[in-house]
């Protein structure tokens, strides 16, 4: 993947390409090759402009208390939401990294993902302003503030195994198939990560068995499930 395919992928032409190109350049490059300035700056820029959209999301949209909101921001603005992100739109093809850092699979390490994707973000701010920035935020993350903030108290066994997963370098990925007529569908979901089956789950909502999925995945990783 090149940079206009991340680009693409983002929904965002960029005017000026060259804030994309840094934010996608690790810090491991710029220690190889003295001069190539590291997506470090726009990490922390996008990482605040991440926290102020979700937060203004769920001000604007969710009556939810100081407490709950918190809550809800912690569950979608982590290590783990953001490396699903990158990964679903192949951002980990499309990062420049160093020698090193490449020979030990640096594009599938969560924390370097998560990193180049918050870069990534403060990127688009900059080149287009807090609307563009936040167009390509709530088109991955208004569906997880919506699934957590309509019950912002119950345990998300999705994120929690995320978390997990990402701690040992890996990302999960779900199946799922319906089955039945239409007002009576029941939802099958299958959870894997770095090809190994880890769990089985069976819900009447996609969520609800992809939830349950992970809840088994957790069990069969002897991982507490935490709370939400």
């Amino acid at each position: 993947m090149d940079d206009h395919a991340v680009a693409a992928a983002l929904g965002h032409p960029f005017a000026d390409p060259g804030l994309l190109a840094r934010a996608l350049t690790h810090r491991s490059l710029t220690a190889e090759e003295p001069g190539e300035p590291s997506n470090e700056r726009l990490e922390f820029l996008g990482d605040a402009v991440l926290g102020l959209v979700i937060a203004d999301e769920l001000y604007s949209s969710w009556g939810l208390s100081e407490g709950e909101m918190a809550k809800v921001r912690a569950a979608v603005v982590n290590e783990a939401s953001l490396a699903a992100v990158a990964h679903r739109i192949g951002l980990g093809a499309a990062i420049r990294l160093g020698r090193g850092e490449e020979s030990t699979g640096g594009r599938e390490k969560p924390s370097i993902l998560a990193d180049a994707m918050e870069a990534v973000l403060g990127a688009v701010y900059l080149d287009g302003g807090l609307e563009a920035a936040r167009r390509v935020i709530l088109a991955d993350w208004r569906p997880l503030v919506a699934e957590r903030a309509a019950s912002p108290g119950r345990r998300d066994y999705k994120t929690r195994l995320q978390e997990v997963l990402a701690r040992r370098g890996v990302v999960p990925g779900y199946e799922v198939e319906a089955a039945g007529p239409d007002h009576a569908r029941t939802f099958r979901a299958e959870v894997y990560a770095d090809g190994e089956h880890l769990g089985s789950g069976e819900g009447s909502s996609k969520k609800r068995a992809q939830q349950e999925a992970a809840r088994r995945a957790l069990e069969a990783l002897d991982a507490p499930p935490g709370d939400a």
